[in-house]
């Protein structure tokens, strides 16, 4: 009994470190943001309770609304994206051909550039002057659009240059793929299937519950974005950095960021990340109520 306490005690021990870092700098947070939701608390001056002020407000509130959309247009348009391209590349990489350690090394390194970096390039390549990307389009005769200045063009910019980093979705539809056995596509070669029989009739199902965990995973990243409009656009202020086009790329992290650190809102900032939370939390449950629809699991 003594050897089992004293166990248990070493055990408390080696775990002590990460469970205190978790309690002061997670769990601690998430249980503050609540209680300073309902303050007015301006980080300098003690909190002040105000009870649901901040969120009436928040309902009143359009810029709030106006991030949503803007982070719901996005995600609409750089999920499907990133998830075609990493799918297409992982079946690529998938096939037995010489060097592919190789090329699977080159597919990966760009997610591995800190995001800073890869913002900076990308705001070169987009350039609508001097930029890579207009110069493309030039040689094959058609005008490039504005991209970063232009309302219309901002979002669909974005969600393109997400496709640069989809190094870990590849390696996680490279794994789905590599637990499919070679024997079902066999099966169906030999029964006069062709490839986009056996794509759409075998690989796509089989490999639906690693399709469902990149769709989940992806959604929750893709709605926490702030780095790369932060820098590219300047989170919808004129004059800010590019210039970006007033509110067109005002996602939820840069509206709460704003009233968090540029107008010591902290209350206000609260409820607005408790309600991008719920928002997340809500997708979820839908793709989960949803999965029995399309995702099928091989029996064992």
């Amino acid at each position: 009994m003594k050897r089992h306490g004293k166990e248990a005690l070493e055990g408390w021990l080696f775990i002590a470190p990460r469970l205190m870092g978790f309690l002061i700098f997670t769990a601690g947070p998430i249980v503050a943001t609540i209680f300073f939701g309902f303050c007015e608390y301006r980080l300098l001056t003690p909190p002040k309770w105000v009870g649901m002020r901040n969120y009436i407000r928040l309902v009143h509130d359009p810029l709030f609304w106006q991030s949503l959309k803007v982070t719901a247009t996005y995600a609409a348009m750089s999920i499907p994206l990133q998830l075609s391209v990493a799918l297409a590349l992982a079946i690529l990489l998938f096939q037995r051909v010489k060097g592919l350690s190789f090329f699977r090394t080159i597919f990966y390194l760009p997610s591995m550039l800190p995001v800073v970096a890869t913002a900076t390039i990308w705001i070169w390549i987009y350039n609508p002057q001097v930029g890579l990307m207009n110069y493309l389009l030039k040689l094959i005769g058609i005008k490039g659009p504005n991209w970063l200045y232009d309302p219309n063009w901002v979002l669909p910019a974005l969600a393109l240059m997400s496709t640069w980093s989809v190094g870990p979705i590849m390696i996680i539809f490279l794994a789905g793929l590599v637990n499919i056995p070679r024997v079902y596509w066999d099966a169906a070669k030999v029964d006069g299937a062709n490839g986009w029989q056996r794509f759409w009739r075998i690989t796509l199902p089989l490999l639906s519950p690693t399709t469902f965990f990149v769709l989940v995973t992806q959604t929750i990243n893709t709605f926490q974005i702030f780095v790369q409009p932060y820098i590219m656009g300047g989170g919808g202020r004129p004059g800010a950095n590019l210039g970006a086009p007033l509110n067109a790329t005002l996602f939820t992290t840069l509206y709460l960021y704003q009233q968090g650190f540029s107008y010591f809102r902290m209350g206000y900032a609260s409820v607005i990340s408790w309600m991008l939370t719920l928002v997340i939390v809500l997708f979820t449950v839908v793709y989960f109520k949803m999965q029995r629809f399309w995702v099928h699991y091989e029996i064992q």
